[in-house]
């Protein structure tokens, strides 16, 4: 009886038990592309209760306790627990483990843990650049990665930017070397930011794997590739938006500019200009006439997934704007799409293959410099309407032959660019044997760029530069670009008895860019001729301007590399690089070049001492040095050419013709760049805080400079020069500093800060070219160039007249030496001019160092919550201490003055700071410190609040995730600079940071939405 009472208490136990147990299903997706993810491993927390996910993403699983625990895992994400709590369906989110040190970051002809790394290498995540919606890619670097520089050339839809990785190294080209999913790409406008999933930057010695090319560092861009064993997700985004200027120049309004016109006639003993000056009020604002709201649009949608055996992605995308400043006259359209494939066509062997197509459409006036809509629109006068009483533009009578009705200027510009790119990347890999694996890659790019440029008969009314009176003409050029890469690689790996960790990569590269330039000129098209049916062979007059001329251009390059990588037990870490680089823009005997590098790191954290630390959880040390290359110089300059114009005279008549060009150098060889950068990474108090410091030291010597020669040889004629040598030396050297701090303040709440800073100091050590320094820039009209390259000073300083306050009265004018030799007599309210070599008068001997374009301390911060469903994003940038030159004023008795003029010397004891107005000669307009502004500036580049709708909900009606934002960028900048905008930059190493009125980076806000099902 005992025993049968024991068994039914069993069995209502059991029965008990079972009731209180139920049956889960659920989908587990991608936090970032809401995509199913297969094969994920589900169980219940202390049992063998356990399933996994189908292809879709789709679990079941039996007889789990109501009170149990689920744990989700799979490779690559972090591992997540969710209290049961009676749930019957639980679908769940799992997050890339980004955070990992196990994680692979992209190197030079491969990859690595990121953990075993040993060079200067920073990242930035999709995420990143989805948060920022830049518009060209190089926008999400500016601020997000220390060391890393990014000014714009123009606020113009479409324009360029500047990257500089750790500073000015080179007088030439400065640029980074630009590989998208190992493709060389030098124009960035060419890829949609949609398309990217990472950016990898290679900042010090290993980015010598690169050779030649990667002097100036190396960005590494991967575009966005499907999953195997995951069905297809679309991704699409859209937004929708308005820019304008960020700030208007202050300038005299009409009142203000008649009574100050009147002043300056009256100085210079003429008649006034403006006898009555009653109701003329503040008069046009040629700012507002020149500025409007600009539209911005983008479509972009991406589909991805994958096979057992292949993975695929494809994308399109649409984006329009116009320009803040003539409007769809300066419209950018970007039209492109993209599919990345790949296969595993046996066993070992696997295919990748990348096509990206990208059409560009860019509509373009005169911008940022002199004559420029924007310089013209400072300088025409407030009292001039911008028509008149029939309707017609306003004249341009008794202005500067370079300032014209800037209206008018924009109503007569027909510029056109359109740019068709194909860019593929084909490749092969095979492993074979034990740890040995095959690589090739073939890599090309093909462009034709089509350019209209239509000039309709115009008069400005002041002989202007910009008139045409002659004829109506159109100019059309067709220029083709290609260039190729093919790479050969083999790789061999060991492991050894679990310590000894070794990669051997053996590499061959071959590249050839090339290209050709066919242009014709139509004049005196058929009156009434428009710029949209305008034919060049419908002219009277056709010619070819490039005859006579070389039109075409090849370079090569042919290299060998070697990479050995070494870890003993992931704790000691050693890699060294050497490469051969033969290039075809040197001579026989300076053809090759090798360029050796090597890096080591320790990493602490993993020694006995360390490795149960409740601080410190991650601690590397790690140091690199190498010698890079760079051979980014005009083709042949070691051989004689016939480039140059020649005139000869053949039976009593003159001939035009060809003749020798620059003096050839066969012994011009290649710029040497010697890298130095230790540096330490470390994660504190459980991977919350995340810090890494650099100390780096580039030093590039036999720097290509054009050396005086004798006129006698003929340097002087058209298209002749001097000849290049290697003659000087530039050293950057600087401190990087990033650190990070993310939390989880509840299940609802998390945050990320990070910040950044980079100081950087830029010496030039050797200029050994006859005169000891190297001239460039421009300021004003006919002055001596205003920028340099000299020894002990910074790449490109400003070199002008000190001044030192404002004469007061005659007295002090006769005390002083005489400032005759500059030009005039001065007066009272004169700008004076510092004596600096005490030889009693002041002349353009006088002059010296008096700024600097390149900043003193970059900075970035990086702010990120979550709460619940909705997310906010903001990023700012610093750049403290380099300086601008205000370079937009224009010296005529009929432009328009900036604000300057109301605080001008009228009298002893008035000001110390600006000179009196006058029409007379004067040199207060010669360069000067005067026009030397603290160029410093803190900008908030980027504000976004979004909503991520809950995915339960969406589920029901098949998607994964929608999630929609608002955002700001270029949202305020904090500087002193007087300009439009304290940001832009032409970035020429000689001669930047002089501001002729650049075009501002617009306030751009945007509505937008992402969709992913």
């Amino acid at each position: 009886m005992k025993i049968k009472i024991t068994l039914l208490l069993t069995l209502c136990i059991s029965y008990f038990n079972y009731a209180q147990n139920i049956n889960i299903s659920g989908t587990v997706t991608d936090a970032v592309d809401g995509g199913p993810i297969p094969g994920v491993n589900i169980i219940v927390k202390d049992s063998n209760i356990g399933s996994s996910t189908d292809f879709d993403g789709i679990y079941n699983i039996e007889n789990v306790p109501t009170n149990a625990i689920l744990q989700f895992s799979y490779v690559g994400y972090i591992t997540k627990e969710i209290a049961v709590n009676g749930q019957t369906s639980i679908n769940v989110l799992l997050e890339g483990d980004v955070g990992k040190l196990e994680e692979v970051v992209i190197i030079g002809y491969g990859t690595q843990k990121k953990k075993e790394v040993t060079g200067a290498v920073a990242t930035v995540s999709a995420e990143t650049i989805e948060a920022l919606k830049p518009t060209r890619i190089e926008q999400a670097l500016q601020g997000q990665v220390a060391g890393v520089n990014v000014t714009s050339q123009s606020g113009a839809p479409g324009s360029a930017s500047d990257i500089r990785i750790r500073g000015v190294s080179t007088n030439k080209d400065n640029r980074p070397l630009i590989l998208v999913d190992g493709n060389v790409i030098e124009d960035l406008s060419v890829i949609n930011p949609n398309d990217i999933a990472s950016y990898t930057v290679l900042k010090d010695a290993t980015a010598g794997i690169y050779g030649v090319r990667a002097a100036n560092g190396v960005i590494l861009i991967t575009t966005k590739t499907g999953k195997k064993n995951k069905p297809m997700s679309f991704n699409y985004d859209a937004y929708v938006g308005f820019q304008e200027t960020t700030r208007k120049i202050p300038l005299l309004n009409a009142t203000e500019y008649a009574l100050i016109k009147n002043e300056a006639a009256a100085a210079s003993g003429n008649n006034l200009p403006f006898p009555n000056t009653y109701g003329l009020g503040k008069g046009t604002d040629w700012q507002d006439e020149v500025f409007e709201t600009a539209p911005i649009f983008s479509n972009a949608i991406t589909a991805s997934g994958g096979t057992e055996k292949s993975t695929y992605s494809f994308g399109a995308s649409l984006l329009t704007q116009d320009g803040i400043v003539g409007g769809s006259k300066a419209n950018f359209t970007r039209y492109n799409s993209r599919i990345n494939y790949g296969l595993e066509i046996i066993e070992n062997l696997n295919l990748k293959a990348n096509l990206i197509y990208t059409g560009t459409t860019r509509k373009t006036l005169p911008e940022s410099g002199l004559g420029s809509v924007l310089f013209n629109a400072v300088n025409f006068a407030p009292t001039d309407a911008p028509t008149d009483e029939n309707g017609a533009f306003t004249s341009s009578a008794n202005y500067p032959i370079e300032v014209v009705n800037p209206l008018k200027q924009i109503e007569n510009t027909f510029n056109r660019a359109k740019v068709d790119k194909i860019s593929g990347v084909f490749g092969l890999n095979y492993k074979f044997l034990d740890g040995f694996s095959a690589e090739v890659n073939y890599q090309w790019n093909y462009a034709e760029v089509r350019e209209r440029y239509f000039s309709p008969i115009v008069e400005y009314g002041n002989s202007s530069v910009f008139d045409n009176v002659s004829g109506i003409s159109l100019t059309e050029n067709l220029n083709y670009f290609r260039d190729y890469t093919f790479d050969a690689i083999v790789n061999y790996e060991k492991n050894i008895n679990d310590s000894h960790n070794v990669k051997l990569t053996l590499g061959n590269s071959v590249f050839k860019t090339s290209g050709n330039f066919n242009s014709l000129v139509g004049e005196n098209l058929p009156e009434g001729t428009v710029f949209a049916s305008a034919n060049v062979f419908d002219a009277l007059d056709v010619t070819n301007p490039n005859l006579g001329r070389s039109t075409e251009f090849d370079s090569r390059l042919l290299s060998y590399f070697g990479r050995l990588q070494y870890n003993y037990k992931g704790k000691y870490l050693f890699s060294a690089v050497l490469r051969r680089d033969g290039s075809s823009k040197f001579g026989p005997e300076n053809k090759f070049g090798y360029f050796p590098s090597a890096s080591a790191g320790w990493v602490a954290s993993d020694e006995s001492f360390l490795e149960n630390s409740n601080t410190i959880n991650f601690l590397k040390f790690r140091g690199s040095y190498g010698v890079l290359g760079n051979d980014r110089i005009d083709e042949f300059k070691f051989v004689s050419t016939l480039n140059g114009e020649g005139v000869y005279v053949f039976d009593d008549q003159i001939i035009t013709g060809s003749a020798t060009g620059a003096i050839a150098n066969p012994e011009v060889k290649w710029e040497e760049q010697k890298a130095l950068d230790i540096g330490f990474e470390t994660r504190l108090f459980n991977n919350k805080i995340d810090i890494t410091a650099d100390y780096f030291k580039r030093k590039t010597e036999n720097l290509l400079l054009d050396i005086q020669t004798s006129s006698i040889l003929g340097t002087t004629a058209p298209a002749a020069g001097p000849p290049t040598v290697n003659a000087g030396t530039v050293e950057n050297k600087g401190l990087e500093f990033q650190i990070s701090y993310k939390d989880n303040l509840s299940d609802n709440f998390k945050f990320n800060i990070s910040y950044n800073f980079t100081t950087l100091k830029n010496e030039v050590l050797e200029v050994n070219n006859g005169a000891d320094f190297v001239e460039g820039g421009s300021f004003g009209i006919g002055q001596e160039p205003p920028a340099r390259m000299q020894v002990g000073q910074p790449i490109g300083v400003f070199y002008g007249l000190q001044t030192n306050g404002v004469f007061q009265t005659q007295a002090e004018v006769d005390a002083h030496p005489s400032q005759l030799a500059l030009g005039a007599n001065a007066q009272p309210g004169d700008l004076r001019y510092v004596d600096l070599n005490q030889d009693g008068k002041i002349d353009i001997e006088d002059r010296t160092f008096i700024g600097d374009p390149i900043p003193d301390v970059t900075m970035g911060l990086n702010l990120t919550f979550d709460y619940k469903n909705f997310d906010f994003q903001t990023y700012f940038f610093a750049s403290i201490g380099n300086d601008i030159v205000r370079n937009y004023d224009r010296n005529s008795a009929k432009t328009n003055l900036t604000s300057y003029a109301l605080d001008r010397w009228t009298g002893p004891g008035s000001t110390n700071s600006n000179p009196r107005i006058t029409e007379a000669a004067t040199t207060n307009f010669l360069f000067s410190d005067y026009y030397v502004e603290d160029g410093s500036f803190v900008r908030a580049q980027n504000m976004q609040l979004g909503y991520t709708f809950d995915k339960d909900k969406l589920q029901n009606i098949g998607l994964n995730n929608i999630r929609l934002y608002v955002s700001v960028s270029n949202v305020f900048t904090l500087t002193e600079y007087s300009g439009f905008d304290a940001t832009a930059s032409n970035g020429a190493p000689i001669g930047s940071g002089f501001d002729p009125g650049f075009y501002p980076n617009p306030r751009t806000f945007l509505f937008g939405t992402n969709v992913k099902f």
